[in-house]
C-alpha cells in the first residue's frame, strides 16, 4: 500500500469521497493527514481502517455501532471483550435477519407453486399458515 489521495482511496474501496469524510468527522476513522495544500491523503494505517469499516459494512454491522467499535479499538486490548460482544450481537441480528429473509423466501416460492399448479383459482387463505403476524 502507499498513500492515496480521497478519490484514489474512495475507488479503491467502493467508495465516495464524501462517505470518507463522514467517516472522518464521526470519528469512524483516525484524524486523516493533510498536504501542504490541504488534501486529505490516506497512508497504509488508514487504508487498514478503512478496509475494517468497509468488512464490517459489508457484514451489516451499523455505522453507530461501527463507531462504538472503533473507539473500543483506540482504547487497546483492555476492550477484547467487548469487542467480541458487539460483534457476537452483531451475528445473532444477522441470524435473525436470515431465518426472517428464509421464511419470505419459503412464503413466495409456495405462493408461485399455487400458480403453477393451478391451486391459486381455489382462494384459499394462507393468513394462519404462513404465521403472517409473527413476523
Amino acid at each position: 500500500m502507499s498513500n492515496l489521495t480521497i478519490t484514489q482511496t474512495a475507488e479503491k474501496y467502493g467508495l465516495k469521497p464524501d462517505t470518507l469524510r463522514y467517516y472522518e468527522r464521526i470519528g469512524l476513522i483516525p484524524e486523516v493527514p493533510r498536504q501542504k495544500n490541504g488534501n486529505r491523503y490516506y497512508n497504509d494505517g488508514l487504508q487498514g481502517w478503512i478496509e475494517m469499516i468497509v468488512c464490517l459494512r459489508h457484514s451489516d454491522v451499523p455505522v453507530e455501532k461501527l463507531v462504538d467499535y472503533a473507539d473500543m479499538l483506540r482504547q487497546g486490548d483492555a476492550t477484547l471483550d467487548a469487542r467480541q460482544e458487539l460483534l457476537e450481537e452483531q451475528l445473532d441480528e444477522l441470524f435473525l435477519k436470515k431465518k426472517n429473509l428464509q421464511r419470505s423466501i419459503d412464503r413466495l416460492e409456495h405462493k408461485i407453486s399455487l400458480y403453477k399448479n393451478g391451486k391459486i383459482k381455489e382462494n384459499k387463505s394462507y393468513f394462519e399458515e404462513y404465521k403472517i403476524l409473527e413476523d
